[in-house]
């Protein structure tokens, strides 16, 4: 497996995890543990977000084109 497509399945893990933390937790919770985790679910569901942004990059730029053969007349 290239890895350009094993970069864009960690980002959207991570993303995925990172909603799980940040809906799993209600709005106005005054305990600090929880509010700790909403703000780590959003900083890793944003993390997710740039990861995969990076693998579809590196998967574009990694991609093999086919060669042009052209034949020049002199």
């Amino acid at each position: 497996m290239k890895m350009g497509i094993t970069i864009i399945i960690i980002g959207i893990s991570m993303f995925a995890v990172g909603l799980v933390m940040f809906y799993s937790i209600e709005i106005g919770q005054d305990d600090p543990g929880l509010r700790l985790v909403k703000n780590i679910g959003t900083f890793v569901g944003l993390s997710g977000m740039g990861v995969t942004l990076a693998g579809i990059l590196l998967y574009i730029i990694n991609r093999n084109e086919s060669q042009l053969k052209e034949n020049y007349d002199a």
